[in-house]
């Protein structure tokens, strides 16, 4: 899936979330952490490619981007699994309270969005031909449907013109749909 893809799939992944299980607290600084965490959770499975948008965002990020790349063999592999979620989910449950503010910002919410954009990204990589190395280090590949001539191709007129806008229509619909207890999670944040 092209970036555009998976930032839709993680917005809408976080909004739905959000609509199922509402937060209970939450103020201005954790609302905007958290979409920004959720825009970063889904970049995090490609930080194995150094053309990734997340080494934009950081300092000398094309050389680390380099780096990691070599680390990492190739695309697709320890980033995409269920090992390397669990591992970017321990590296986040301690880093995160080290480097947020939690007077200010609710770190356990910003955990999750972060999470959520990183499951919504292996979700979406699932529905491609290639699928994805859930079982990695085993090299079978797993996408859904389980026949891959069923799945989507990257950048193809299907994920363009079907998958982008059927997502961006599950939005609109979200929104239509949960419009008061969307205006109740926006009046948590702004009390």
């Amino acid at each position: 899936m092209t970036a555009r893809t998976h930032d839709a799939f993680a917005f809408a992944s976080l909004l739905t979330i959000a609509i199922l299980y509402p937060p209970e607290t939450l103020n201005l600084a954790t609302l905007m952490t958290s979409l920004v965490a959720n825009i970063v959770g889904t970049l995090i499975p490609d930080m194995d490619q150094a053309s990734n948008r997340l080494w934009d965002l950081l300092p000398a990020g094309d050389h680390v981007g380099k780096i990691f790349r070599r680390i990492f063999l190739r695309h697709r592999t320890l980033s995409h699994s269920l090992l390397g979620a669990f591992l970017i989910y321990k590296v986040l449950e301690w880093g995160l309270p080290k480097l947020l503010n939690s007077n200010f910002i609710d770190v356990h919410i910003v955990f999750l969005s972060v999470m959520i954009g990183y499951g919504s990204h292996l979700i979406a990589d699932g529905l491609t031909k290639d699928g994805i190395p859930l079982f990695f280090p085993f090299p079978l590949s797993i996408g859904f449907p389980p026949i891959s001539s069923l799945r989507i191709t990257t950048d193809s007129w299907v994920e363009k013109f079907l998958v982008l806008p059927c997502v961006a229509g599950y939005v609109v619909w979200l929104f239509t749909q949960n419009q008061e207890k969307l205006l109740q999670i926006l009046r948590l944040a702004v009390k």
